[in-house]
């Protein structure tokens, strides 16, 4: 006969400590998925502010290309005006002697057909030329030649418009692709602890003090805080790196040229312009400011490019460092010449 006593429950110590286990091993699992995590925001973010480093120099470019065309435009625009004008007071002469020619009925025909309606369908007929006095074949020609002059500024000046009206769409475009990857970047730190945020911070902060620790130890010497300058690179280089030295911890900010903040190529900019040397606004374009060199010829004050479009820029600093202005949320350092993909020197001057 079958018993009918219930069957005897779990021990309430196992099930506490099955419960706990369990637990445990979902708490460890979710630190474990939560650091992988952190890991995987951190390295897209440097990704973010690596292609937001490449649209800053895009954006460079593209301002620098407004500004030059900008100035071409107004110079255009300012000959055709003064062109203008002059031929308003060659006309306004050439009346002047036709007048007095009407006045005493000496009129010449050929003055006439100038002061009708098409005078420009006349003057293509030089041969006209010939039948009208020496001073007004004189001032027809003068008027001829300043017409075709005005004509071809009026139209060289439209097409600096148009491509100037082009230049701005790329700035609008290139500034929205920055902006759109430096807010994407803050979204995804944002998913994170505050905790995760400052041990993040603090990685970096120790990272750039040990960096430049390194470089003052290698290339420092006696008291006064200065770069080594031992003579082998150009006297402008060395002068531009001294200058640069100055702004180490001065923050990155992309399109900025100082004197407070700076992105990469605007760094190396303005210490070459404290020496007296106008460098070109991108790295892609500083990179033909001076005679190209190999890692072996490398001197202190010497420009360096790095990856393989050129779109970061420093100044070495010798013993194997650069100082450069790194990147959003980071600031003038130094770094070592191979924690970014070299590619060449150039020396200026």
């Amino acid at each position: 006969m079958a018993s009918h006593r219930r069957p005897k429950p779990p021990s309430r110590t196992r099930v506490t400590v099955f419960g706990a286990t369990a637990a445990a091993t979902v708490a460890l699992s979710s630190q474990a998925a939560h650091a992988e995590t952190k890991e995987q925001v951190q390295e897209r973010v440097d990704e973010l502010h690596h292609e937001a480093a490449i649209a800053t120099e895009e954006w460079n470019g593209a301002k620098e290309r407004e500004e030059t065309l900008q100035e071409e435009v107004e110079t255009l625009q300012d000959s055709a005006a003064r062109g203008q004008e002059e031929l308003n007071e060659l006309r306004s002469g050439l009346g002047s002697i036709a007048a007095a020619q009407y006045r005493t009925g000496g009129l010449d025909p050929s003055v006439q057909l100038f002061l009708s309606g098409d005078p420009d369908a006349y003057l293509e007929r030089a041969s006209t030329l010939s039948q009208v006095s020496g001073k007004q074949a004189e001032t027809l020609q003068l008027i001829e030649s300043k017409q075709r002059t005005l004509s071809q500024q009026r139209d060289e000046a439209t097409e600096k418009l148009a491509e100037l009206e082009e230049t701005r769409d790329e700035l609008k475009d290139r500034k929205d692709t920055i902006q759109g990857k430096l807010s994407e970047a803050q979204s995804l730190l944002n998913q994170l602890t505050e905790e995760e945020r400052a041990a993040i911070a603090a990685a970096e902060a120790e990272e750039a003090a040990a960096a430049q620790a390194e470089a003052e130890r290698a290339n420092r010497s006696g008291s006064d805080g200065r770069p080594v300058l031992d003579g082998s690179g150009s006297a402008r280089g060395q002068s531009a790196l001294s200058a640069g030295a100055t702004k180490v911890g001065s923050p990155y900010q992309w399109g900025a040229t100082g004197p407070n903040s700076f992105d990469c190529s605007g760094f190396v900019s303005w210490s070459y312009s404290q020496a007296g040397v106008t460098l070109p606004r991108t790295s892609q374009a500083q990179a033909n400011a001076g005679t190209r060199i190999s890692e072996s010829q490398l001197a202190p004050g010497d420009i360096v490019l790095f990856y393989g479009d050129l779109h970061h820029v420093g100044i070495y600093a010798g013993n194997g460092q650069v100082l450069h202005s790194p990147g959003t949320g980071k600031y003038v350092e130094y770094t070592g010449l191979h924690t970014m993909p070299f590619q060449f020197g150039v020396r200026v001057g």
